[in-house]
């Protein structure tokens, strides 16, 4: 990650070196509403936070985004069996994913008449702590036999809207490139016999507030 993120920031200075332009800067926070898709729970129940700085580099219409954030992804099941004991353990269909990353998000932003602004781009991130809950704490989780991949690549969709000055709210997209783990499962109520494996991905909304530094806001004048 360290290699990844150095040669980032030798990139975006030679750029800015070459358009001779200055760098903008950000802070963003917000909320994240995920989902783990190959799970066997199904939903953006799982919220957490997102919140980080930017480093932006202007070329026109358009802008290189350079982020570091701390981002909060999972997954949440609320109890669904709450009298199914089978051989002395009551299952009850809870399911609690808490994966916290740090992440170095890449995107490139097209803003159009000074007010809207889409982007697209990747991220990676670094898992730093997990916390996985299973049927309530009734079986011990997946994670204690096959832990979750460390990295996490993810391809990002972006869109941002002024709202005043420097201010925009911005929502995101982002999903994993590759599986975070792949779990077998097994049918504990005995309706499936056979045991099936899926491939787990991260799945996530994100809503926020991002405050840009060093822009000035100059509303285009319409061509006669």
């Amino acid at each position: 990650m360290r290699q990844l993120f150095l040669i980032i920031i030798l990139l975006l200075a030679l750029c800015s070196s070459l358009f001779a332009q200055q760098f903008k800067g950000a802070v963003m926070g917000g909320m994240n509403i995920s989902q783990v898709d190959g799970d066997e729970v199904y939903g953006y129940k799982r919220v957490g936070g997102q919140f980080g700085v930017a480093a932006i580099l202007p070329l026109k219409d358009f802008d290189i985004t350079l982020e570091t954030i701390f981002n909060q992804k999972g997954a949440k099941e609320k109890q669904q069996y709450p009298d199914d004991t089978i051989n002395g353990v009551i299952y009850t269909g809870e399911y609690d994913l808490r994966l916290n990353y740090v992440e170095v998000p890449l995107l490139g932003h097209y803003t159009d008449k000074e007010r809207y602004t889409v982007g697209l781009g990747f991220s990676y991130g670094r898992l730093v702590s997990t916390k996985e809950i299973e049927q309530g704490g009734g079986i011990p989780p997946y994670s204690d036999t096959v832990a979750f991949d460390k990295n996490d690549w993810n391809i990002l969709v972006d869109a941002q809207v002024r709202i005043w000055k420097q201010l925009k709210f911005n929502v995101r997209f982002a999903y994993s490139l590759v599986p975070i783990r792949e779990r077998t499962y097994y049918d504990i109520r005995g309706k499936i016999e056979e045991p099936w494996t899926r491939k787990q991905y991260n799945h996530l909304l994100t809503f926020r507030l991002v405050y840009v530094f060093n822009e000035k806001f100059e509303p285009r004048v319409p061509k006669e």
